[in-house]
């Protein structure tokens, strides 16, 4: 049987039109009219008058992100602990010290008690935390209003992760506009990508000039080369802004069947005490870049992943968090067990735009066989 993707890339038609743009005009380099297009296409759908600076991935944008912050060597970054792994890691390439913060039941994002025990401990031992790194976890926006109010209270400000999160919005507001600085990735699960890829959303030009400058190893204007800073080979090729022009005239409609695949979701476990996460009101509007489900713990979620690996159907557990992770065995962690639990439960489901109706018939084949099957009961 044919291979059922989590999350796979999804050609629009005109991607391959833009590629031999660049090849006939010789534009196979980090610059060309296909990088300016996309950042300006981006820039139009996000709105907010923000700039957009296309580079080398989600990870380099955050990167980029903690630099401009102002992160250096022993400083202190709290970060969602429940996120994929890059959410952290540029924190340690800086030599920064990341904390971690719990998540919260009803987004699965940021805990703003958790968030605020964090900030008032290290305002007590005079330790001002440079950044907050919140994460739009599978595209469901984080809860903003309590996020950021932390944030201006304790002036620590906030990068925002929307790696995931491209098309999701909050009180109508794009996900990825609302900190000092958002991160979008384009990396071939996203919901539109450009093969490999991201980018830093910014206030401003002259911020988005020095995110290029930072990118492209921070050359200084001089006949010769020189630097005065170090800098990084992070700018977006011409080749794959090509690609990711094309990708932005089909963005809308990628998100909308994903959304629909939420649904299908929601149908096939109408019946059930499986929970499908989804918004909690309509101030929320996800993407459901990934639609995941909650179980009744470890067994059932394995039982579920098995089965489904068994007819060739890709699931994966949740994210775990970072603070169980081995390389950050050390980090300081603030809050309960909510994201422990989450990832012991959790388990996300194929959820392509491109999911054929035969693809889904087969997923809801797979968990009808489950649910009369004497190795699982999906009715509880």
């Amino acid at each position: 049987m044919e291979k059922i993707w989590l999350s796979s890339p999804h050609m629009g038609g005109n991607e391959l039109k833009y590629i031999h743009q660049a090849f006939d005009q010789n534009w196979v380099a980090p610059l060309g009219p296909n990088v300016e297009e996309f950042e300006y296409r981006l820039e139009s759908f996000i709105g907010q008058n923000k700039k957009v600076a296309a580079l080398s991935s989600g990870t380099a944008a955050l990167h980029l992100a903690l630099i401009q912050c102002g992160v250096s060597a022993g400083d202190v970054v709290l970060c969602q602990s429940l996120t994929f792994a890059a959410s952290a890691n540029p924190i340690a390439y800086l030599g920064a010290t990341p904390v971690f913060i719990d998540s919260e039941r009803e987004t699965w994002n940021l805990c703003p008690g958790a968030l605020e025990e964090a900030l008032a401990y290290y305002q007590k031992k005079g330790i001002q935390p440079k950044a907050i790194i919140a994460v739009h976890l599978y595209g469901m926006p984080y809860q903003v209003d309590k996020i950021h109010a932390l944030s201006n209270k304790y002036n620590v400000p906030i990068i925002e992760d929307a790696a995931e999160a491209l098309g999701s919005f909050y009180r109508g507001q794009s996900c990825g506009t609302f900190g000092v600085f958002g991160v979008l990735s384009f990396n071939g699960n996203k919901i539109i990508t450009t093969s490999g890829g991201g980018a830093l959303v910014v206030n401003g030009v002259e911020v988005k000039q020095h995110t290029v400058f930072l990118a492209t190893q921070a050359r200084d204007q001089a006949p010769h080369y020189q630097h005065s800073q170090i800098g990084y080979n992070y700018r977006m090729s011409n080749i794959s802004a090509g690609i990711g022009c094309g990708q932005m005239e089909v963005l809308q409609a990628h998100v909308e069947l994903r959304r629909k695949m939420n649904v299908f979701y929601h149908e096939l476990f109408r019946d059930s005490h499986i929970h499908v996460h989804t918004e909690c009101n309509d101030q929320y509007h996800s993407n459901h870049w990934l639609s995941c489900i909650l179980t009744n713990g470890y067994e059932q979620r394995e039982t579920i992943r098995l089965a489904l690996e068994k007819e060739n159907i890709e699931s994966r557990p949740l994210w775990k968090p970072m603070h169980l992770q081995p390389v950050f065995a050390n980090a300081k962690y603030f809050g309960e067990n909510v994201a422990e639990e989450l990832f012991e439960k959790g388990l996300c489901l194929p959820s392509g735009s491109n999911l054929s109706e035969q693809q889904k018939a087969r997923i809801q084949n797979a968990f009808q066989n489950l649910k009369v099957s004497n190795s699982i009961s999906i009715i509880i």
